[in-house]
């Protein structure tokens, strides 16, 4: 059979990036192999709302008389209205989405942060370019070769660094941990490594195949993905069963969680994971309390909620941050849905979040407070949120390092890290 090098790394289950300027692969193994994964370590696990969530019907300004005039078929309902499917009052202004019911036990404990009227100051709404200005935290500039979490694993280089200090799960690595730091995308625990059909010993081939010539840069690629699954398997992370009676939905985004959950157990060295899931781009249909969004919003907030239990006392050294590319109009269009927008809201979870709180300038739903007369008008600069997240949770050194070209400043942050 003719082997050839596209073959293995399509078939391998695993994508390894970026090993890095100067880093030679027997060094980087030992360091892999030695790695401290003693407990106490913090960690940030980001999760992508790829095609751009409604923002105003998961956090809802119950108390703007222009947001039902906006929505008079998806709008959700008051708190204390009297319909079983109002809004989950948080203040006297916001209220939660009702498929978020997992979240307000977090947010009345302090776990759960908000910030509203948040994303990028670019206005455009392609979900390629926006989501991709997002990742990478260059708003506007296309020409942006790394993610901003791979400039923060270079910004903050660790003496010894597991092979899983970053991982995502999905099938291939995202474009915010794409960059000269390693990472790692697997998608899928139990798939994770060396596979081929009909290849006989598929290890033994690969090694034979990528053994040669010290000067490819494959040969060290190839090395270190060996070594990353020789330390899975030895971590064993499915042993793991969830803890404290957590449920995970099923299908592709519990499935994820429940994993990132096993390898945060593993004790391997994550720092850092990321995964993402669709479905949010509701130009149809959309419905309000139930229907499509509602559904999306379930499996979300059962998800999340599944996986801060499954931590349990682990959460508190662990930060969730959701994201999604830009908002939705704030008026629904005429088939009962919405269009790409502009701003939009995040959620913060963890132990040493200051939650139970709507962070953001509030700019309003009346037409002349629009941005553009049509979409949620921008307060907050995304970058601000992340700075605050790897600053004082992850304890970034230097923030111009990871948003180049963006003047970050701690007056900038909006408290909900402390």
């Amino acid at each position: 059979m003719n082997i050839d090098r596209r073959f293995f790394l399509k078939s391998s289950g695993i994508a390894l990036a970026s090993l890095g300027a100067g880093l030679s692969a027997p060094a980087f193994l030992r360091r892999a192999a030695m790695a401290d994964t003693r407990g106490g370590k913090k960690i940030l696990i980001a999760i992508f709302q790829r095609g751009a969530a409604d923002g105003l019907n998961m956090v809802v300004p119950h108390a703007e008389k222009a947001y039902y005039n906006l929505r008079p078929t998806i709008a959700i309902p008051r708190p204390k209205s009297g319909d079983v499917n109002a809004a989950i009052e948080l203040d006297e202004f916001f209220g939660l989405h009702p498929s978020l019911k997992p979240f307000k036990p977090l947010y009345d404990a302090g776990h759960l942060a908000i910030i509203h009227a948040v994303g990028s100051p670019d206005s455009t709404r392609s979900h390629f370019d926006a989501q991709d200005f997002m990742e990478s935290a260059t708003p506007g500039l296309k020409s942006t070769t790394d993610g901003w979490l791979n400039r923060y694993l270079l910004a903050r280089p660790q003496p010894q660094q597991s092979a899983f200090r970053a991982v995502a799960l999905s099938q291939n690595l995202p474009r915010t941990l794409q960059g000269r730091a390693p990472a790692i995308a697997m998608a899928n625990i139990n798939e994770f490594g060396l596979r081929g059909a009909g290849l006989g010993n598929p290890q033994s081939s690969f090694e034979a195949l990528y053994g040669q010539g010290t000067n490819d840069l494959l040969h060290n690629t190839a090395q270190e993905a060996f070594e990353a699954v020789k330390l899975l398997r030895r971590a064993n992370p499915t042993q793991f069963a969830p803890a404290s009676g957590a449920n995970y939905p099923r299908g592709r985004f519990g499935d994820t969680l429940k994993q990132i959950a096993q390898l945060i157990k593993a004790d391997i060295g994550l720092e850092v994971a990321f995964t993402d899931c669709g479905g949010w781009d509701t130009h149809a249909g959309q419905g309000g309390s139930q229907g499509q969004l509602a559904n999306r919003l379930t499996e979300f907030s059962q998800g999340i909620a599944a996986l801060y239990t499954d931590l349990g006392d682990r959460m508190q050294d662990i930060v969730i941050l959701t994201m999604s590319e830009f908002g939705r109009t704030a008026h629904e269009n005429g088939n009962r849905g919405t269009d790409h927008g502009h701003a939009n809201c995040m959620f913060v979870l963890g132990g040493a979040v200051k939650g139970g709180k709507v962070y953001g300038k509030w700019p309003g739903l009346e037409r002349e407070q629009l941005f553009e007369g049509r979409d949620l008008a921008l307060t907050t600069d995304f970058r601000d949120v992340f700075a605050e997240v790897i600053a004082r949770h992850l304890g970034a050194p230097d923030l111009t390092k990871v948003f180049p070209n963006y003047q970050v400043k701690t007056s900038n942050f909006k408290g909900f890290m402390g």
